[in-house]
């Protein structure tokens, strides 16, 4: 897959998750050379799995708005962002504002792991 750009964000109740997530789909993100940016903190927990993560400044400093900058800009093709529903997040609205620029530029958006991986396994049929 050529240039392609996937976004990973999880709040803090969902990062291990994450870690989990992309080490049990590091062969697939490999094997079609998916380029990740990550918001920072989630990024440097991933970066453990060995992936190389491009970070972007931390969710509640501006990074889900980076990442949304991006995804206006044609440049990240796709987003998981493991939410935590159960914790209140004081950038609620950084985190609305992203998910609303993914709605307006029809790029894919995950919020939780099943549909995460609905997505990554779409990649691979094509």
């Amino acid at each position: 897959m050529k240039n392609f750009e996937l976004a990973i964000i999880a709040h803090d109740g969902k990062k291990a998750e994450m870690v989990q997530f992309i080490n049990k789909n590091k062969a697939l993100l490999i094997a079609e050379k998916i380029k990740i940016i990550a918001t920072g903190t989630t990024g440097g927990k991933v970066e453990q799995t060995g992936i190389k993560v491009k970070k972007m400044l931390s969710g509640p400093l501006g990074g889900d708005a980076q990442i949304a900058a991006r995804v206006a800009e044609g440049k990240t093709k796709m987003v998981l962002f493991f939410k935590d529903p159960n914790s209140s997040h004081p950038h609620e609205p950084d985190i609305n504002m992203l998910i609303r620029i993914c709605d307006v530029h029809n790029v894919p958006l995950a919020t939780n792991e099943a549909s995460a991986q609905l997505l990554l396994n779409a990649l691979n049929l094509e």
